[in-house]
């Protein structure tokens, strides 16, 4: 009987184990289910693509990075570690007057009404150049070249016999007449009033003559070498000026009625953006540049030190509108989509939410805010494009997904 009853007990113990079995690994495959599926993946770059296992996006090729799809909050939270590795800083937003520009592309060029053309003022010689290249200052009264010149002997030879005549029939007024035409003669080939009175006083023609500079600058190009013939009126060499230097911009047409002459601007030179100029527009061109469809703008700007070149380039800033009680953002703080664009806002310490903001004016700081912000509020300056990028990561879709403006 006893051997009985221990089978029995034998059989059920093993039918109640087989029956369980099934059972536990039912629960343990539910279990592991239900904790897989809340585990998905998105792209960093394309928060739209989700997937609930591992692998690249289709799109950009990306790897995929795991998010929790059941943290619907738009509040980002970073400790100051973070902050700090993140370089965030912030802006508390107030208003004032707020000045936007139009920042055109220019360049510098040299004013032709500061450069000189020498010729040469008799037929003759070059005898000597006393500037040999390009590129020498030289000052205003500085020798430049000697030319030997028969005309120049013979001019002057009619001038002494003239002078002598003149001398030896004082009552007649006609030969006092044709030495002082003469001496006009003379004068008009550059002979100075103290060559003429050295002349006078030796009585001896020189076929000679040194030519000096009319004025100061520097040699941009010569013309002539030495021992070469030249005639009345041959080109010698040119000098440009820098003291006074234009400033040229282009103009896309359909912004042309932003400037007008005599409109006011600031010059900024390449090397020199700490230091800022005023400049008055003087001319408009009145037709397009040869080329292109851009039209040019010109003023010009003071260069006492000669340390602005011309071909060096420019920012030219046209003012377009003056506006008070503007509220504005550093440039770097609002991120354009195509949703629209948005700040960051500090909500409370070390919590960001982004904002849809409308702008307004901007310039090369700042940007105007019309809507969505308030006097007080903390924007992210720098940083905003990394709390971007985070949220993106932590939240697997888009900060501004669902808004509109």
């Amino acid at each position: 009987m006893k051997y009985v009853l221990k089978c029995i007990v034998l059989i059920l113990s093993a039918a109640a184990f087989f029956f369980l079995l099934p059972s536990c690994n039912d629960n343990k495959v539910e279990v592991k289910t239900t904790t897989e599926a809340k585990q998905t993946y998105t792209c960093p770059m394309h928060p739209q693509i989700v997937s609930e296992k591992p692998g690249t996006c289709p799109i950009c090729g990306m790897d995929l990075v795991p998010f929790d799809k059941t943290n619907v909050s738009d509040t980002l939270t970073l400790s100051e570690p973070q902050q700090a590795l993140a370089n965030v800083t912030t802006d508390t937003i107030k208003t004032g007057s707020f000045s936007s520009v139009k920042r055109l592309n220019g360049r510098l060029v040299v004013n032709p009404a500061q450069s000189e053309f020498i010729s040469s003022r008799v037929a003759g010689r070059i005898e000597a150049l006393y500037v040999r290249e390009t590129g020498v200052p030289v000052q205003k009264g500085r020798p430049l070249y000697k030319i030997y010149s028969e005309q120049l002997a013979s001019l002057q030879q009619e001038y002494l016999v003239t002078v002598a005549q003149a001398a030896q029939f004082p009552e007649d007024k006609k030969f006092e007449q044709l030495a002082v035409a003469a001496k006009h003669k003379l004068i008009l080939y550059n002979q100075s009033e103290a060559q003429i009175q050295q002349l006078r006083n030796s009585k001896k023609t020189n076929p000679y003559v040194t030519y000096s500079s009319p004025a100061s600058g520097v040699v941009s190009e010569l013309f002539v070498t030495e021992g070469q013939y030249v005639g009345e009126g041959t080109s010698i060499m040119s000098l440009e000026g820098y003291n006074n230097i234009w400033v040229e911009a282009d103009l896309y047409p359909a912004e042309a009625n932003l400037v007008k002459k005599g409109s006011n601007a600031k010059v900024i030179v390449s090397g020199f953006e700490n230091a800022p100029l005023d400049m008055r527009i003087e001319f408009i061109a009145p037709a397009l540049q040869s080329g292109n469809q851009l039209l040019t703008v010109r003023g010009s700007i003071q260069n006492p030190n000669n340390q602005f070149k011309a071909g060096m380039q420019a920012i030219v800033e046209l003012p377009i509108a003056q506006t008070t009680g503007a509220m504005t953002v550093p440039v770097e703080a609002v991120i354009r989509e195509q949703q629209g664009a948005h700040v960051w806002v500090q909500a409370d310490i070390g919590k960001f939410i982004p904002r849809m903001v409308q702008t307004g004016a901007e310039n090369f700081d700042r940007v105007e805010i019309t809507n969505g912000l308030d006097t007080g509020d903390i924007v992210v300056v720098s940083g905003a494009y990394l709390l971007y990028s985070e949220f993106k990561l932590k939240k697997g879709k888009d900060p501004m997904a669902g808004h509109n403006h």
